[in-house]
């Protein structure tokens, strides 16, 4: 059973919320992932939002462009964990999207990441499931301690060939 639902406006939206799925698989945790627009389909939308809960989904991460509405929209509607992804535009760069989403008002909270953060989004929802899974905190951990073995490596070989016969 999916316990993260990831939703986007568009699917020229994909490139970004895949990078979600990607981590989700990474920490072995069950999604779904749809395209569901809140401005085109409302009643498709407003049916997922409020139907989540009862399919299981502990958290949704809703990617948007824009207007970006439908993170917020679904935190009006879904009683558990939103993550917004601010999805990068071309007239304003993504700026459009970030105001929209992290702008919420009182009472309606989005966790909002980074400008196509859809990999930070996919991690922050695996942190909110790990609050009530010690398997998967573990799993976090291992990943983090991977990070810091990635940082460390490109430290020593810059320490070893100085920054000018470095080639990341």
């Amino acid at each position: 059973m999916a316990k993260v639902g990831i939703v986007m406006g568009s699917d020229s939206d994909l490139p970004v919320m895949t990078k979600a799925a990607q981590m989700l698989e990474k920490f072995g945790i069950d999604y779904e992932i749809t395209i569901i627009s809140a401005h085109r389909m409302p009643d498709v939308f407003f049916d997922y939002a409020s139907k989540a809960e009862e399919k299981g989904i502990k958290c949704i991460i809703a990617g948007a462009g824009g207007a970006a509405h439908l993170p917020g929209m679904c935190a009006a509607i879904f009683p558990l964990p939103v993550i917004g992804v601010p999805i990068h535009t071309k007239s304003l760069g993504g700026v459009d999207s970030l105001y929209s989403i992290v702008q919420m008002p009182s009472g309606i909270p989005v966790a909002t990441v980074a400008i196509d953060g859809g990999a930070n989004a996919g991690i922050l929802a695996a942190k909110i499931l790990a609050t009530s899974d010690p398997e998967l905190l573990d799993k976090i951990k291992s990943y983090k301690e991977e990070l810091k073995a990635g940082v460390m490596a490109k430290k020593e070989k810059i320490e070893k060939t100085g920054y000018e016969g470095y080639n990341a």
